[in-house]
């Protein structure tokens, strides 16, 4: 009962301390409301009214039944341009794609010629430009199929046809998994921020000393500071994802909310063990910064949240399998994706668990030894 009551009192002393940061207070509005919607709205990697410029040399009907086939939401209504205006269009951002039609386009095309259409792409923005490539080439292929009367011999040449049905996403929507991934890697960044900040203040003010004098132990300081930090954390991201993202961005989520929240809980038990572990190895908060950064770069890219775990090399796999980051990342999009339950997610809570255990341990050991140089 000794050590809740420390804790308790401790915790409400890092409670105290926190709200009185007035900076700190706004890191933490600002990362989970602003951040959290500018990552889910600000970024896309699909190809959405895209400007297309048409050079028609052939002013065929094929040529503008392909023309015609470039419909929104991809892309906006085509506009007839001069070979003279391209350069000046595409340099001013007026233009993402500009087809050329040669003379005789049509005439070639029935008589199996193959003439080349030129396309030209703006590829400032590299994903939408490469997607956009594809989709025009889709359309140029269904167009011709059509044009040439060849669908139901290519239907006798190719009886199977793959049929793809999205789970989960079915719109295909960016915005469902970038803003609950970005929730993910704010919980990350601002318990690394926080409880490293919450140790090291200690030091910087002078008020290590008081907590040298009164009658508590290393583990009771350091949980108090991982509880304390914990519980506005997990509370913010909590909001965050029912009214944020579950309310203005609209992104159905599946799961239970109150799963995501246990998990959250013990993914930011095993980062803030961590974060004190980190913080017993840097003096000053620039330092700590100049190594908590690099830490939280290289989980953020391992983690799957940025880019599919199944594209890195598999040796990145196997090192970074269980990580505290990549297994919340796995629960998140399991519960709140697709619905998953605690019989599924079990073994990355069992994992997280076992990280933060080993984390806190190792953390404790030097946090001892700090108090012992101090002391």
């Amino acid at each position: 009962m000794r050590s809740i009551k420390n804790i308790f009192a401790l915790s409400l002393k890092e409670l105290r301390s926190l709200f009185g940061d007035t900076v700190l207070v706004a890191l933490i509005v600002f990362a989970f409301t602003f951040l959290v919607h500018s990552a889910a709205t600000g970024v896309s990697n699909d190809v959405k009214n895209a400007a297309v410029g048409v050079i028609d040399a052939d002013r065929s009907p094929l040529s503008r039944q392909i023309t015609a086939a470039l419909l929104p939401p991809h892309f906006q209504t085509p506009v007839a341009v001069s070979r003279e205006e391209v350069d000046a269009l595409m340099d001013k951002g007026q233009l993402v794609f500009v087809i050329e039609f040669p003379p005789n386009f049509q005439r070639d095309v029935e008589q199996g010629r193959e003439p080349k259409v030129q396309l030209l792409t703006d590829a400032t923005t590299i994903a939408q430009a490469g997607l956009g490539q594809a989709y025009i080439g889709q359309i140029f292929q269904n167009e011709l199929v059509e044009f040439l009367g060849q669908k139901d011999l290519i239907d006798q040449l190719m009886p199977v046809k793959p049929v793809i049905k999205m789970q989960f996403n079915p719109n295909g929507s960016d915005v469902w998994p970038l803003a609950i991934m970005e929730v993910d890697n704010m919980i990350t960044m601002i318990t690394l921020v926080l409880v490293g900040a919450a140790v090291i203040r200690e030091r910087e003010r002078g008020t290590i000393e008081h907590l040298l004098v009164m009658p508590v132990g290393a583990s009771e300081i350091v949980l108090s500071k991982i509880l304390a930090n914990g519980l506005v954390i997990c509370t913010v991201a909590l909001l965050s994802m029912r009214w944020l993202v579950g309310g203005l961005l609209e992104v159905p989520l599946a799961g239970s909310l109150w799963l995501f929240a246990l998990g959250a809980a013990v993914f930011m038990f095993s980062i803030a063990s961590l974060a004190v572990m980190l913080a017993t190895l840097a003096p000053t908060m620039p330092q700590y910064s100049l190594l908590m950064m690099p830490v939280y770069i290289i989980a953020l890219m391992f983690s799957g949240s940025s880019s599919p775990r199944n594209n890195m090399p598999e040796a990145a796999q196997w090192i970074s399998e269980y990580w505290p980051t990549t297994q919340f990342v796995s629960l998140a999009q399991n519960v709140l994706l697709r619905g998953a339950g605690i019989d599924l997610v079990w073994p990355q809570l069992a994992a997280m668990s076992a990280a933060g255990a080993l984390f806190l341990g190792y953390a404790l050991f030097r946090f001892r030894k700090m108090l012992e140089q101090q002391g």
